[in-house]
């Protein structure tokens, strides 16, 4: 494998990589909402905001245009 082609399997590893983490927030919120019956503290809610846009901000720095953005601003 060549230089270039490390480089694209590490942005793809990066992207996915935030994939992963926005989903795993999401699964928390959602199960917290189950247990509770009621939706997570607004403290969580704005942490997990705040993480999500963090994984997005490092997901678009190596993968521009991809669906991940529409995706997360579906779960708000």
């Amino acid at each position: 494998m060549d230089a270039e082609d490390e480089r694209e399997m590490l942005k793809d590893l990066i992207w996915l990589n935030a994939v992963i983490a926005t989903e795993l927030i999401q699964i928390t919120e959602n199960v917290s909402s189950l247990l509770r019956a009621a939706p997570p503290p607004e403290s969580c809610l704005r942490d997990h905001n705040r993480l999500r846009e963090q994984a997005l901000m490092i997901a678009e720095k190596y993968r521009q245009g991809t669906a991940l953005r529409e995706h997360l601003t579906g779960h708000a």
